[in-house]
């Protein structure tokens, strides 16, 4: 039986652009997404995110770290293995949006001040993705085709 959300949802054409997009900005987003959640490479864990989450208002600051987390962490790996990355693109860009406006805009736009630039730099690939799909190598691209 075809659903035809699902079908919108995995749709993607066998593009190298796509592929060649989600992994390095996969790679990133799972990264910082171990560092809030974990502690990996360097980062606090939620128990330290969570604390500077709060501190700025985003309240309740550990739920905030844990879903910002688990969207970049997860979110990375789905965008890595091309596995419903449509819907995992739709949840970065939103995260994204929130990290520019709560933490970067009022820092101006260059990073090296703590701006916005790389915020927005994600936010762009990951809406893009939103409108692509996975591309070639996914494993959408593999469930559709054998539809």
């Amino acid at each position: 039986m075809s659903n035809p959300i699902v079908n919108r949802m995995l749709a993607t054409d066998n593009s190298a652009g796509a592929l060649a997009l989600r992994v390095p900005i996969g790679i990133i987003f799972a990264a910082h997404g171990a560092q809030k959640l974990f502690g990996w490479f360097g980062g606090y864990g939620l128990e330290g995110t969570g604390q500077f989450f709060g501190s700025i208002g985003l309240n309740p600051g550990y739920l905030m770290a844990l879903l910002a987390g688990a969207a970049e962490f997860f979110g990375g790996l789905a965008l890595i293995f091309g596995l419903l990355v449509r819907p995992a693109a739709a949840s970065l860009a939103f995260t994204m949006l929130v990290a520019i406006f709560a933490v970067h805009f009022s820092k101006g736009f260059f990073m090296d001040k703590g701006g916005y630039e790389y915020a927005l730099a994600l936010f762009a690939a990951s809406l893009s993705l939103l409108f692509s799909g996975a591309g070639r190598l996914s494993v959408d691209r593999a469930i559709t085709v054998e539809r």
